[in-house]
């Protein structure tokens, strides 16, 4: 069963055009809500190869009587609910990629791509916006304004969302408002975090290539030594955080790979660094984007040797609007009850959600998925993540009561 507020005040409002409950509706939905997240489970498919799911949403939206568009963004989809009344456009979005992981639950569900597996629950928001669609489609009439389901490729490889919105997903109608959630492990089932401000951090990469002179290892002073160089400049990067970094912001700047040398015997001639650099503060991030290739090409030039850098950057950071965030808070209130809605922990982690969010004031907040007691408690991108399925009613209720409240509700 779901978790809801026992208040009387928190009820108002939440009758459909027929007379029944949107909680009600969803309950009826559960079902459907399950064999969609398992059959997407069951055929997880990689970023922007997403074609079967983009098939299988696009079929169902268009039972719905929804405006579909397809290859939005490549793989993406896009549908469009008009309500019956005039007024504000809604953008709802859901991920729908998987990872290059080897599932290792024993499910009837289990991934039949062999590789391949949904292991950070985007089977999970795929079925949920389905059932968003479904209910809302029901209740069309009572609907002042428009609602546009973007159904996105690749957030694994944060590409997924610049590309659908280039091309268009949140032009026609254009897009006023933006609603996205993630279940999330760090939270048990039937508890929804909600947080103002940046919730997720921006991630850009540099690369490096650190050219010296090879020589024997006996003769070290034949050579300019690439290893030793690469082995420096990675720890003294963690001085740009700890000395450059105002004390109360937060930033991260990690080497993922360092390449050097082909022998025990030999002087390195060149080595190669890749890593990240994640922050909230778009000053910081600007900051951090002039001092890592500085300071790279500083310590080989300071060693005798010479550096390569690239430095790209990847996703804002992704921040809430605050009155959209008071918007979802209250809907989650409804939903689960307002002791069960909890200030979100930001993470230095990234998600593309944050173009949407730069395009349109919004909000993106994480629903509880996981469950000690029946051993649904492994992280992201492990290969036995495995949700509680009592997320999924949840988290489309949660985007109904948001979206009609945007939707209907007053300036």
């Amino acid at each position: 069963m779901m978790l809801r507020s026992n208040h009387p005040t928190e009820r108002k409002g939440t009758e459909t055009v027929t007379g029944r409950m949107i909680d009600q509706e969803v309950e009826r939905l559960t079902p459907q809500l399950i064999e969609d997240r398992r059959y997407f489970h069951q055929h997880p498919e990689l970023a922007f190869h997403e074609e079967n799911t983009a098939r299988v949403v696009a079929e169902r939206l268009r039972e719905l009587g929804l405006e579909v568009r397809t290859g939005v963004g490549r793989t993406g989809v896009v549908g469009v609910l008009r309500g019956g009344r005039p007024g504000r456009t809604v953008l709802l979005r859901a991920d729908m990629d998987a990872l290059p992981i080897e599932e290792e639950n024993d499910v009837p569900y289990r991934s039949q791509n062999p590789g391949v597996m949904h292991a950070c629950g985007h089977d999970a928001h795929t079925a949920i916006l389905l059932g968003v669609a479904t209910v809302l489609a029901g209740m069309r009439e009572e609907i002042a304004g428009n609602v546009t389901f973007a159904f996105q490729p690749a957030e694994e490889i944060v590409s997924g969302a610049k590309e659908m919105i280039e091309a268009g997903a949140m032009a026609d109608p254009p897009v006023d408002a933006c609603f996205g959630l993630h279940v999330w492990q760090n939270l048990p089932v039937g508890v929804i975090g909600v947080r103002s401000g940046p919730l997720m951090a921006s991630g850009d990469v540099f690369r490096a290539v650190i050219r010296g002179r090879g020589a024997h290892a006996a003769e070290p002073h034949r050579g300019i030594d690439a290893t030793l160089i690469a082995s420096q400049t990675v720890v003294t990067l963690q001085s740009l955080v700890s000395r450059e970094v105002p004390p109360l912001e937060s930033a991260v700047v990690t080497v993922g790979q360092l390449h050097a040398g082909t022998a025990s015997n030999i002087i390195a001639s060149h080595a190669e660094l890749e890593g990240t650099v994640r922050t909230f503060d778009k000053e910081v991030r600007r900051h951090l984007s002039e001092r890592v290739p500085a300071l790279i090409r500083s310590i080989a030039e300071a060693m005798g040797a010479e550096a390569e850098v690239e430095y790209s950057f990847g996703v804002p950071a992704t921040v809430n609007d605050p009155a959209m965030t008071e918007i979802v808070r209250a809907a989650a209130a409804e939903v689960v009850g307002s002791e069960n809605v909890v200030e979100a922990t930001p993470t230095m982690g990234s998600e593309d959600m944050s173009f949407f969010l730069e395009a349109a004031p919004g909000c993106y907040f994480f629903v509880g998925s996981s469950n000690e007691g029946t051993g649904k408690t492994f992280g992201h991108h492990h290969p036995r993540f495995d949700i509680d399925e009592q997320v999924l009613p949840i988290g489309v209720e949660t985007l109904i009561r948001a979206t009609l409240a945007y939707l209907n509700g007053s300036d």
